[in-house]
């Protein structure tokens, strides 16, 4: 397999050892072999077929002998089914198996796995640190792999209630991130694509980058996923509704349709003014605040402005799986 100089330069390097080159070419193509090409197909009355699509596709990660498979959640949520493509051309079926809203992770399951695929060796991230090199592989082979480095190990706060408190940031940007694979100078599977971000610095340099989740984020629920398709542990509250921070404050972008934000009257607008008497300043602080009120069942209290009156809400949450169609998949 042909790989670009700069691209090998690096890869060989991440792969310790002083092996021939024709070995260490066979474990590199090792590596590649694991990372799949991943499609799903969900069904047109999914609650999320309108924002994220009836097709999805981007990359999954082999992780054991049996066809498991490691991808980004929003790739597979809700979906009835999928099939993966391994290196070879080979295309076989996939299950879901898990999903995890608290990571963002899922799991799925070819329903074979071509002789001689091998499983993608999991590493940590807690030994990353900035300025660290990396390798971003997506489904595709070498050609589809690209050095990168970590810039930040912070907080990453999603609009639609998702926080994510030691997120992997990296630069340049990976064009094909979603599920993408995270390799360290091990060669071991790190991280698992989430974003492209046009600022991953977390400062004023608008240094464009791409999100991952650590692959550490997966142990504590991985059994529980394969077992029960998702976690046993206390799951945090879901209101259902999509903020977004504007010079300063944080408003109400979006509502989800009979989710508990809308069934409490939340609106589109509101301005969220305190939790518990204390005003948030990010996305991350609102949902530490909210969070901390308790788990996915609990009243959920904060103030609200409207139309220049400040309005107490209380929201009882739940779980956001109990919203979703997961019946046809988990």
């Amino acid at each position: 397999m042909r790989l670009l100089p700069r691209l090998l330069a690096l890869l060989l390097v991440l792969l310790p050892g002083e092996a021939p080159r024709a070995q260490q070419h066979a474990r590199l193509d090792a590596t590649f072999d694991a990372i799949v090409r991943l499609r799903t197909f969900v069904p047109a009355d999914a609650r999320t077929a309108a924002s994220l699509g009836r097709e999805r596709e981007g990359t999954a990660i082999l992780i054991d002998g049996s066809g498991l498979l490691l991808t980004i959640g929003y790739l597979m949520v809700e979906a009835s089914g999928g099939e993966v493509r391994f290196s070879d051309g080979h295309t076989v079926p996939a299950q879901v198996v898990g999903y995890d809203h608290d990571t963002g992770l899922g799991l799925m399951r070819a329903s074979e796995v071509p002789r001689g695929v091998k499983p993608l060796a999991l590493g940590s991230a807690s030994r990353l640190h900035e300025r660290d090199p990396v390798v971003i592989a997506a489904q595709g082979g070498p050609g589809a792999a690209a050095p990168a480095f970590v810039v930040s190990r912070r907080a990453f706060a999603g609009s639609w209630e998702y926080l994510l408190e030691s997120a992997i940031w990296t630069s340049p940007p990976h064009p094909a991130w979603s599920g993408a694979a995270l390799l360290d100078t091990d060669g071991k599977l790190v991280g698992v694509g989430s974003l492209i971000v046009a600022n991953a610095m977390g400062n004023d340099a608008g240094i464009p980058g791409n999100v991952f989740v650590p692959v550490d984020e997966l142990m504590p629920i991985l059994a529980d996923l394969i077992d029960r398709g998702k976690s046993a542990a206390p799951v945090h509250p879901w209101l259902g509704m999509t903020v977004e921070p504007i010079a300063g404050r944080l408003f109400v972008a979006r509502v989800t349709p009979e989710g508990p934000a809308a069934r409490a009257g939340i609106q589109r607008g509101d301005m969220i003014v305190s939790v518990k008497g204390r005003q948030p300043d990010t996305l991350g602080d609102l949902f530490r605040a909210l969070w901390a009120q308790g788990p996915a069942g609990t009243t959920i209290e904060f103030d609200v402005m409207r139309e220049g009156q400040l309005r107490p809400m209380a929201v009882p949450s739940i779980d956001r799986r109990s919203h979703l169609k997961l019946k046809s998949s988990l």
